[in-house]
């Protein structure tokens, strides 16, 4: 089915996959099954293998590069609002989710000290788990994975750049009607090619989208919000990614959606060829995020820009006391035209009552 590609090559053997679960499903799968499956499949999806997906630079390797890696003053400043919502929450546990390369784990770590006991990291790769263990073998036992949620959990939860890599629906807009857009077999063989099956789901948004429309739904990363609050008992969620609010999210202007790939620091727009050697992400739309988590029993307590947030949080005394080139890549977190802007933090808490320094100036939780 696929003469295309090498029959020894790891996207070969992804594609045979993909092609198998095609068949299966009658010669169409939804986009959110492919993805999960070229990104996720045991051994051969993009984050199930051994290879450095993080860095700063492609002579890494790498495809990528992610806020702890570009400046320790992220964890630096990130860690001043982990500390006082752990001391709003009397608790010493923090947990991160797709923990990366493990930067942020150890960075965080040896900018929180004492103040935790345990680092508890949910990750289902098995070659970034190896990876982060290097990068924080100097904590020793205080830091743990799970492949799984816990039932129950206390602290501070973090997730940086975890959920936009989470499987999404694609819908698109034929003019008249709004299509699920899925994959199929590509006719040459050698490949695969997109599907449109008829379908209820719709944008949120009344937005008059021009036909040939495609956006995004995100079904899975709303059902990740809601399961974190059913989880914790007590403490804080710290979010940070890339996207916008509903209005923004679903405007006819953005007719192409935000689906994304991502190679050796280059980016394209087609998740269906080179399967399972580059990313695919996809912008979050924060106000389905923050509905989700309020209609399962979170506080929303603060939402603005990654720029606004890490000034909040004291990011400008921290680049006076550094380095001009620790200067110079911090100011990357913060440029509107670098992270800064494009980057959110979305923050709940849960039986915890507290003023997050995060958000003290320019919150934009009225514009959700």
């Amino acid at each position: 089915m696929h003469e295309g590609l090498d029959d020894s090559s790891v996207s070969a053997a992804l594609a045979r996959l993909v092609g198998a679960a095609i068949d299966k499903g009658g010669g169409w799968i939804p986009f959110s099954r492919f993805m999960a499956l070229v990104l996720y499949a045991p051994g051969l999806g993009y984050y199930a293998r051994d290879r450095p997906i993080v860095g700063r630079m492609p002579s890494s390797g790498s495809d990528f590069v992610t806020a702890p890696e570009l400046s320790p003053l992220f964890a630096q400043a990130l860690a001043r609002q982990v500390a006082q919502a752990l001391e709003a929450g009397g608790c010493d546990e923090v947990w991160e989710f797709g923990a990366g390369s493990g930067a942020l784990a150890a960075q965080l770590m040896a900018a929180l000290g004492d103040r935790v006991r345990r680092y508890s990291i949910v990750e289902v790769s098995a070659p970034l788990r190896q990876r982060q263990r290097a990068a924080t073998a100097a904590f020793g036992a205080r830091v743990r994975w799970l492949d799984a949620l816990p039932a129950t959990m206390q602290g501070v939860v973090v997730g940086n750049e975890v959920l936009d890599a989470m499987p999404v629906e694609l819908i698109h807009f034929d003019g008249a009607t709004w299509l699920e857009r899925g994959v199929v077999g590509a006719a040459a063989g050698s490949g695969f090619a997109w599907g449109d099956r008829p379908s209820a789901k719709r944008p949120p948004s009344d937005a008059l989208f021009p036909a040939g429309s495609t956006t995004e739904l995100h079904a899975q990363a709303e059902a990740f919000v809601a399961t974190l609050a059913d989880r914790l008992e007590r403490g804080a969620i710290l979010l940070v990614d890339y996207g916008f609010p509903e209005r923004e999210y679903y405007h006819p202007q953005r007719s192409g959606g935000t689906l994304m790939c991502h190679r050796a620091h280059r980016a394209d727009t087609d998740p269906l060829a080179d399967i399972g050697l580059k990313d695919i992400t996809a912008h979050l739309d924060f106000s389905a995020l923050a509905l989700a988590g309020q209609s399962a029993g979170l506080e929303v307590i603060g939402y603005t820009s990654q720029a606004r947030f890490l000034l909040n949080c004291g990011l400008a005394e921290l680049m006076a006391e550094a380095g001009p080139r620790e200067r110079a890549d911090a100011i990357k977190l913060v440029h509107e035209h670098e992270m800064g802007e494009l980057f959110k933090v979305l923050a709940f808490a849960k039986d915890i009552d507290f003023a997050p320094l995060g958000f003290a100036s320019g919150d934009r939780r009225h514009r959700l």
